[in-house]
């Protein structure tokens, strides 16, 4: 494994936060289960109390220990669109970091299809949002990440420029619906292709 990869590790294992590459932008990662570090993810980025942080995790094995239960249509939309840029909105675990769901009931889930997103979930579920403030553009670069939060990242992985020009798409999934909450790098067409009925709000 890298060094860098390596350092990453250990510091999300000190309870630390991240930069790190995935298929779309940079992201700011920390432990998702760990509720002292999602709340410093959430300072970092001045980001409401009222927005949730999504999360990836290494496989589809680790869904249920952020997941409640998985519905029947999300099923198949990870059977044929992960790893990827699909983020689904799931029934949460009633005992995750409420910063993680802020009162919806829901959390936002992916495995990434970028082998170093995933080798740092391989640790335990890790928070997926844009490496950026609030307000600001996601980084492409680390360079970009470097100048808006500096030495308050424990660890920065540098894979060069990310060629992502939007995020995941975000998909609301219940037993019998699916809404897109977020237009993203999975088009529509394509969820429609598995599910058929997609609503878009």
């Amino acid at each position: 494994m890298p060094d860098d990869v390596e350092d990453a590790i250990a510091a999300l294992e000190r309870g630390g936060i991240v930069v790190y590459p995935t298929e779309t932008f940079y992201g700011l990662g920390a432990r998702a289960l760990d509720a002292r570090a999602v709340t410093a993810v959430a300072a970092l980025k001045g980001r409401d109390a009222d927005k949730p942080i999504a999360v990836i995790v290494s496989e589809v094995s680790e869904v249920p220990r952020v997941v409640a239960r998985i519905p029947a249509p999300a099923r198949l939309l990870i059977e044929r669109c992960w790893p990827g840029p699909l983020t689904l909105v799931l029934p949460a675990r009633a005992d995750l970091p409420p910063q993680l769901t802020a009162g919806t009931g829901t959390i936002g889930v992916r495995v990434s299809s970028h082998p170093v997103a995933r080798a740092l979930a391989a640790g335990g579920p890790l928070t997926a949002t844009s490496a950026n403030p609030g307000g600001m553009p996601p980084a492409r670069d680390v360079a970009t990440a470097r100048g808006y939060f500096g030495d308050r990242v424990g660890a920065y992985v540098d894979r060069g420029a990310l060629t992502g020009e939007v995020g995941s798409t975000v998909l609301v999934v219940g037993d019998d619906s699916a809404r897109v909450v977020r237009a993203g790098a999975i088009a529509v067409e394509a969820l429609r292709q598995v599910l058929g009925e997609i609503v878009i709000s």
